[in-house]
């Protein structure tokens, strides 16, 4: 398994090695969308794991994969310190396949040559197939022109001896090249990513007819194999699982029931950053639904006057993070005062993009977009260890696992929610009184999209209190009032996102009832970005 970061004094548990399953290996050289390639792979049913370059020859041992990905990056070949793929991989004789960056260091590595200095290609572009490959089969046919997505400055110029061309574009004429004899395949273009509409299915042809991969890794796997190594790790011991409210943390409490029944016990923390009657909810369903031990703590007066006078995005997540912990530890100590035994573990709800966005899930040279609470918000100090059987699974995989243990559709299907809560869609300082001015605006606006049978069409919608005001008239009078932004968009992992295109008439409305019923709030904005380059929350 992949050493994973940790900002605790021990490492996190990551569940998901896949067993006895077919395997691929993704070397990460540092694109932020490694991590599609891992989708794509999934979504074969084959299992695939993602290491930094710098750790790829260990792992590649380590789990003997039937192929191995290359990923883009960020870096040139032509630099004197740049990265490249272990030798280990191209003298052991499987399929491998070069994306981006990883057909420039395959080039290279095998005798070819790059160079820098020619006409960049980022965007939209389309490839010409020069030449049959079983890499294109049912997919793409020679002689025929197919939309891709480039992002590159450096190109292959000189092929390594074995190699052909077997696609081209404009500024790239060796888009695509191929040793079948070694079973070796590199393309300039992104695969992995929606705009390549054929990508997938180009995959497919990889992981499945190349490297012949049974496609056998389910979430019935998934669910064998983690309840297998949370006993194996925490053994005895007890474990806290913290409830935010979310299908993240409700599928770990259910899935570490089933491993360890009585030694765990679910906190469910109430910040006074939560929706409106959500504490209610969790608990009510938990307490009617599952035989599981919960304890809500109402710790709204900590977390708030914690957050008094703070206006800085990542200061706001790490001091949640750290009162998180100081809550969880507490209630640990009065279960062990209470003859219960130590809690020796924590487990949270953390998913893959979770710590995709806060630091690289490898160690590897990929930038961090922000911190998440339960990732980078967490204190070197922290006493317990880390049990996070969610890890490395996106949230679809999540959803599905949820299904496969059972839970209510009610639960599974939820929009997602951050650990942090409202306090991250206040930017600015955070009070009680604007916390319950966005608590009523959330409200309104989710009770409209679920009148409206839009809920399930929309991977996450919210409102955001901005800490602007401005003037307004209402009746005769003068307002001098906040404004609030309405966000909701369609996703599929969370890791790029599209603003859901509502009908004006439907917008209209809800900022209507938004500004007639709640007070404080005078003008309402409808958030149009897409991720990237924006995130999907606003802090």
């Amino acid at each position: 398994m992949t050493d994973l970061p940790s900002t605790a004094s021990d490492t996190a548990l990551a569940i998901g090695e896949g067993g006895g399953h077919d395997k691929i290996l993704i070397v990460d050289f540092g694109s932020q969308v490694t991590q599609l390639i891992a989708r794509r792979v999934r979504e074969e049913k084959v299992y695939s794991e993602i290491v930094p370059y710098q750790k790829a020859a260990e792992a590649f041992a380590e789990m003997r994969p039937k192929a191995v990905i290359l990923s883009g990056g960020p870096c040139s070949v032509l630099d004197a310190d740049a990265p490249s793929a272990p030798a280990e991989i191209f003298a052991a004789g499987v399929p491998v396949l070069g994306i981006c960056y990883g057909e420039q260091t395959m080039a290279v590595q095998l005798g070819g040559t790059v160079e820098g200095g020619h006409h960049r290609e980022f965007g939209r572009a389309e490839v010409e197939v020069v030449a049959p490959s079983p890499l294109f089969d049912g997919v793409w046919r020679t002689g025929e022109r197919y939309p891709v997505w480039m992002s590159h400055g450096d190109r292959v110029t000189r092929l390594p001896e074995g190699f052909t061309a077997i696609a081209t574009s404009d500024n790239a004429p060796i888009a695509a090249i191929a040793d079948e004899a070694r079973r070796y395949y590199a393309v300039q273009f992104h695969l992995e990513v929606i705009h390549t509409p054929h990508g997938a299915a180009l995959i497919r042809n990889f992981v499945r007819n190349i490297a012949g991969c049974a496609g056998d890794w389910s979430m019935r796997a998934f669910r064998e194999e983690a309840v297998a190594r949370i006993r194996e790790t925490v053994g005895p011991g007890r474990v806290i699982c913290g409830l935010s409210g979310g299908v993240d943390s409700a599928v770990a409490a259910v899935l570490i029931h089933e491993a360890l029944g009585d030694q765990l016990t679910c906190v469910l923390v109430d910040h006074g950053l939560m929706r409106t009657a959500e504490a209610e909810r969790v608990v009510t369903m938990f307490r009617e639904s599952y035989n599981i031990p919960l304890v809500n703590v109402d710790a709204e007066a900590l977390f708030l006057g914690a957050l008094e006078g703070v206006t800085d995005p990542e200061q706001k997540r790490k001091i949640i993070g750290k009162l998180f912990i100081d809550v969880f530890e507490a209630e640990a100590k009065k279960l062990a005062d209470a003859g219960g035994g130590p809690a020796d573990f924590l487990a949270q709800g953390t998913l893959y993009p979770d710590v995709i966005e806060s630091v690289s899930f490898t160690g590897g040279p990929s930038v961090t977009i922000k911190s998440h609470h339960n990732v980078g918000g967490l204190p070197a100090r922290m006493n317990m260890k880390l049990v996070e059987p969610l890890r490395e699974l996106f949230k679809d995989e999540v959803r599905a696992l949820g299904r496969e243990l059972g839970l209510p559709e009610v639960f599974v299907g939820r929009h997602p929610f951050p650990g942090p809560g409202l306090a991250i869609r206040c930017p600015g300082a955070v009070t009680k009184e604007k916390v319950e001015i966005l608590r009523k605006a959330d409200a309104i606006f989710l009770e409209e999209i679920r009148r409206a049978g839009l809920y399930d069409d929309i991977w996450q919608a919210f409102a955001v209190l901005l800490p602007v005001r401005t003037v307004g008239v209402m009746g005769d009078g003068r307002t001098y009032d906040h404004v609030c932004a309405l966000r909701a968009v369609t996703s599929v992992d969370g890791m790029t996102a599209d603003f859901y295109p509502f009908d004006m008439g439907f917008l209209g409305a809800v900022a209507t009832r938004i500004v007639n019923e709640v007070q404080g709030i005078n003008r309402v904005t409808y958030d149009i970005t897409s991720k990237p380059p924006g995130t999907i929350e606003w802090e």
